[in-house]
Parts: structure tokens; C-alpha cells; sequence
């Protein structure tokens, strides 16, 4: 009689209770924390920061070496020369980020030599105009050191300096970004959205000169390891301010 009075629910109440039984017993599956996405990440991450470093000290070899191999303090008339050659490198490490950024796309050999051989004029050009302005500020400064004018003429001489480093700066962020614009356009946009968003612009002087300095008392570690997210940190600020600029 006890038997014949288990309804339906009694039932299900005990299939549950056995399916719940066998559930504990069996072995739980273990969440993995690290996917195979995140392992992609990761070594795609790993690997466009050491090419791009790669390829940044390839494309500016001249540079490299007489910082490497020499005192600035006396080669610096050489290194000026060779400086431009920052122009398009930089300019196709922004493409590599930029592509990175995208879609995660860890073609950095292809995407940085089509980038410099497609903008290599325009980085010279650039280059060269920014380091031209540093040469004659950094000469001038030399000149007032010490003089009773330098305390009014070096203040000024070195916020030159700074403006033209950053509107080369944001320039060749946004060569990449306007592709179809006149160099004129691209160093005036650079120069007008930088001195306007000065307090975003400042962060990226300070990140490029922290890789300055790195690479000026520890070139190895500088351009092998610090160059790419110091740079792309850089990058980062300069497509911030540019994002107003024409297309």
C-alpha cells in the first residue's frame, strides 16, 4: 500500500534526489582562468612589441649606432643628421599599433614596411623639420647659457623646442589617420589640437622623453624592451588629441 501511494511527485522528487546524488559524486570540471584566446593575446601582445623594437632600431641603424657606439656630446652634429630617419619609423610603428589595435592583427613585419615605404617623404620631412628646430633652439640655449638675456631667452627658446617635438609628434600619429591630407594640413592640425589639449599633449612629452632617457643610459633594455609600450602609450595620447582633427 505504502508503494502504491508514491504519486508523480514522489517520484521526480526521488530522480532528483538520485541525479543530484550522482552530480556530487562525479568529478567537477575545472574553469580554466587562461583560454586559448588569452594565450593568443598574450603572445601576439609579446611578439608586434619585440618586432616593432626590432624594427624601429633596423630602420633608424645610422641613429642607433652613434648613440650605441659613440659620445653624443661630440658626434651629436651626425646624430642630427641621422634624427629623421625617426620620421618614418615612427610613423610605421604607429601603423603597427594602429592595426594591432584594430583587430589584433600581428602581421608586423608586412604592416610596418608598407607603412614606411608608403609615408617614408612625408616622415623625413617631418623629421627633419623637428630636428632642425631642436638643433637651433638647443644651439641658441648654449649661446644665452650664463648670459643675463638667458633668463628671459632660454625659457622660451626651450618651449619652442617642446612645440615643435610635440607637433612633429602628433603629426606623425596622424599621417597614418590622414593619408589623403596635404603636409601642410596635417602640421597645422597638429599644432593647433596640440597646444589646445596642452594637458593631454604634456603626457605624451613626458612618456617619449622617459623613453629618452632610457635609451640614453641603457640603450639595450631601451630599444629592446621599453621602445614598444612607451611608444604605444604615446601613440595612444596623440590619437586622444588628434580624434578632432578633418579627415
Amino acid at each position: 500500500m505504502g508503494a502504491a501511494g508514491v504519486g508523480p511527485a514522489g517520484v521526480a522528487g526521488a530522480a532528483g534526489s538520485a541525479g543530484a546524488a550522482a552530480g556530487a559524486g562525479a568529478p567537477r570540471r575545472r574553469r580554466t582562468l587562461l583560454g586559448p584566446e588569452t594565450y593568443e593575446l598574450v603572445f601576439g601582445t609579446v611578439y608586434t612589441g619585440l618586432m616593432t623594437n626590432l624594427l624601429l632600431a633596423v630602420a633608424c641603424l645610422p641613429l642607433v649606432v652613434l648613440v650605441v657606439a659613440t659620445d653624443l656630446a661630440t658626434t651629436w652634429p651626425l646624430a642630427a643628421v641621422a634624427a629623421p630617419l625617426l620620421g618614418p619609423a615612427l610613423v610605421a610603428a604607429f601603423a603597427v599599433f594602429s592595426a594591432f589595435s584594430a583587430d589584433g592583427s600581428t602581421a608586423v613585419v608586412r604592416t610596418f614596411a608598407r607603412a614606411w615605404r608608403r609615408h617614408l617623404r612625408r616622415g623625413l620631412a617631418i623629421g627633419a623639420l623637428a630636428t632642425g628646430a631642436v638643433v637651433v633652439a638647443a644651439v641658441d640655449v648654449a649661446f644665452f647659457w650664463g648670459r643675463t638675456a638667458g633668463a628671459a631667452a632660454i625659457p622660451v627658446l626651450v618651449t619652442l623646442a617642446a612645440v615643435a617635438v610635440l607637433t612633429a609628434l602628433l603629426a606623425l600619429a596622424a599621417v597614418p589617420e590622414m593619408p589623403g591630407a596635404r603636409l601642410r594640413e596635417v602640421l597645422l592640425a597638429a599644432l593647433v589640437l596640440g597646444v589646445r589639449r596642452w594637458y593631454l599633449s604634456a603626457g605624451a612629452l613626458v612618456v617619449l622623453g622617459l623613453l629618452v632617457g632610457v635609451v640614453a643610459t641603457r640603450p639595450a633594455v631601451g630599444l629592446g624592451f621599453a621602445a614598444a609600450p612607451l611608444l604605444f602609450a604615446t601613440w595612444g595620447v596623440c590619437r586622444f588629441v588628434l580624434r578632432a582633427a578633418p579627415r
